[in-house]
């Protein structure tokens, strides 16, 4: 028995500091929310975040849009908004809104009581990956008049008869298409075009513009992944001054990101390629003007 109000409280508690990015996850996740998330005693750090992780963004794109959103963006769960301070995500998400702050908070509590609710709700098992997301393939353009986003899936099954999929994308796509490979039926949820057997490849590609120039590109992934394939090119009138590749966390267990710098080319592009990226590791490339 999971407990509601036991499971809020501790998903308050989560949302403190880094969110499920925590030094500490494994002493930040209480019984109730191991319980909701299939925790065993065995689990090391990874495994925690791993499975918390996909847990909580499996039941926050159960919410309306605006809970949902709120919910990814307080357990920084949202690549755009994962700041070391859960105040500065909620103010980040108010600028966002245009609204203040008082309001994302209560926002934030609602999202939480709808998460606990759908947590007793919904078994783990229903939940749980049938498929694998084996490549990505991500090209950026900033030297357009809006930047523009491409991305190149590749999924394997893991069960028989996948006919639904969610994925991931580095940025938020404005009205994003399908470019080959399925039909869109949410802006992250695909229906393929025949059902998979256990063991069977599947790409599609997605396109869309975004509403602004990101200062990075960056994958949590909740599967693991054989290939992560960035490529950005940069406006010659907006080229950066400093380009970073991002390749997990820090080990000094600060939750910041481990990088390397990246050099751009004489065609004002940078190029990143990165192999077996494991389950709620972030992975992508940042750069600063």
């Amino acid at each position: 028995m999971i407990g509601h109000v036991n499971l809020v409280r501790e998903l308050k508690s989560l949302r403190k500091g880094r969110g499920v990015l925590a030094s500490g996850i494994e002493d930040r996740v209480g019984p109730a929310l191991r319980a909701a998330c299939e925790i065993v005693s065995g689990d090391d750090k990874l495994a925690i975040r791993r499975k918390v992780t996909a847990r909580l963004t499996e039941l926050a794109r159960r919410l309306p849009d605006d809970l949902a959103e709120v919910a990814l963006v307080a357990f920084a769960l949202k690549a755009e908004a994962r700041h070391a301070l859960y105040q500065d995500r909620v103010s980040w998400v108010a600028n966002e809104d245009n609204c203040d702050t008082r309001t994302i908070r209560r926002r934030v509590d609602e999202a939480i009581d709808h998460l606990a609710e759908l947590a007793e709700a919904t078994p783990v098992s229903g939940s749980r990956a049938v498929r694998t997301s084996t490549e990505l393939h991500v090209v950026l353009s900033l030297d357009r008049s809006r930047p523009e986003l491409l991305e190149l899936h590749r999924t394997t099954a893991v069960e028989d008869d996948l006919v639904e999929l969610d994925f991931t994308t580095t940025c938020q796509i404005q009205e994003p298409r399908v470019l080959y490979g399925g039909t869109l039926i949410a802006p992250d949820r695909l229906r393929l075009p025949a059902p998979l057997s256990r063991g069977t490849s599947h790409a599609f590609a997605i396109h869309g513009q975004l509403a602004t120039a990101p200062s990075a590109l960056i994958l949590v992934p909740e599967h693991s992944y054989t290939v992560l394939d960035l490529r950005v090119r940069f406006a010659q009138s907006a080229t950066p001054r400093e380009v970073w590749a991002i390749r997990g966390l820090s080990r000094d267990g600060s939750g910041a990101f481990s990088t390397t710098p990246l050099r751009i080319d004489d065609a004002g592009e940078i190029h990143l390629r990165q192999t077996d990226l494991a389950a709620a590791s972030p992975r992508g490339v940042q750069w600063s003007h």
